[in-house]
């Protein structure tokens, strides 16, 4: 049935990441790889920095919050590309369509601003010490923590909205393994130029103006740093270098994807695939491996565990 908007379309066919049998088989084993080992990661960060007393500082609850969104952001692509490497036919409805869409600007966006406020946290941490308890008091990192999640889900909404008002008549051949703003909108029967302009302005420009605020922020605290004797420098200079890895390989693909016209390039594929499967598992990970805090707690909890393994066998 036809929909107000002109939208006959019911349904998308991904054309998956590859033709290639060989190729799709190789991508699906390294996945869920990935997948088995890594999202169970994410959760036990989550533990650990709930069950350790001594994790209370506010690094700890957005670094706990982080693996959260990535656990989740890990849930809207990866499951359905693994069910859609051993099926034929790979069809998404509209509907699901959009909101694979909405979740996927949804998470990443408040991801990216999340990543913002952990360079702020860094900023006071080092460059104003006296204030930190009185700036990032438990009070304000549940209001940013808020303030960040509502900005992902206005960044989402406008996303879908200009969608909604695009109107589908065929083709609904997406050349990808997911839904996302870029190929949908080429499959609008109308001229989107101005929407084009909308979406690189929505997504292209705030990955952008984040990314460069995020570098000037850890030039600045490096700067800082690098200036001080402190015995905790080389501390810092840990925690910012983990920091700064991390945006690069998070706003880096987004960069690439949202800051240009909206054409076809034969690396998008691999981009798209690094953003949204493989990069959200490995995130926290990358941070917990240079957090000497987490990994002697993560430590003391497997001891814990292995000794009540013990007491009651």
């Amino acid at each position: 049935m036809e929909n107000k908007n002109g939208t006959v379309v019911t349904e998308f066919i991904l054309l998956g990441l590859t033709q290639s049998r060989e190729i799709q088989l190789l991508v699906f084993v390294l996945v869920l790889i990935f997948y088995l080992i890594i999202l169970p990661g994410n959760f036990l960060i989550i533990f650990t920095i709930r069950s350790d007393p001594g994790l209370t500082a506010p690094l700890y609850f957005f670094l706990g919050n982080l693996a959260f969104l990535d656990a989740s952001y890990s849930f809207i692509v990866a499951p359905r590309m693994l069910v859609d490497f051993l099926s034929e036919k790979k069809v998404i409805s509209y509907r699901g369509c959009i909101t694979q869409l909405f979740f996927l600007h949804f998470l990443g966006g408040g991801e990216g601003l999340l990543l913002v406020v952990m360079a702020f946290d860094r900023y006071i941490a080092i460059c104003r010490p006296l204030h930190y308890s009185t700036v990032m008091s438990p009070r304000a990192c549940y209001v940013m923590l808020l303030a960040l999640w509502l900005g992902g889900f206005i960044h989402s909404i406008i996303q879908v909205a200009l969608i909604l008002r695009l109107p589908f008549c065929g083709p609904n051949q997406l050349d990808n393994f997911f839904c996302d703003v870029p190929q949908v909108i080429k499959l609008a029967c109308t001229d989107t130029f101005v929407v084009e302009l909308l979406m690189v302005f929505n997504s292209g420009l705030m990955t952008l103006l984040c990314f460069l605020g995020l570098l000037a922020s850890y030039a600045v605290i490096l700067c800082r740093v690098h200036g001080s004797s402190s015995e905790g420098k080389s501390k810092a200079m840990s925690t910012c270098t983990t920091h700064i890895i991390v945006i690069f390989l998070m706003f880096g693909p987004g960069i690439f994807i949202y800051t240009r016209p909206f054409r076809a390039f034969p690396a998008d594929k691999v981009v798209s695939l690094f953003h949204t499967v493989i990069f959200p598992l490995l995130n926290p990970v990358i941070y917990t491996l240079r957090n000497q805090e987490v990994k002697a707690s993560m430590k003391k909890l497997f001891h814990q565990v292995c000794k009540l393994k013990i007491l009651y066998r």
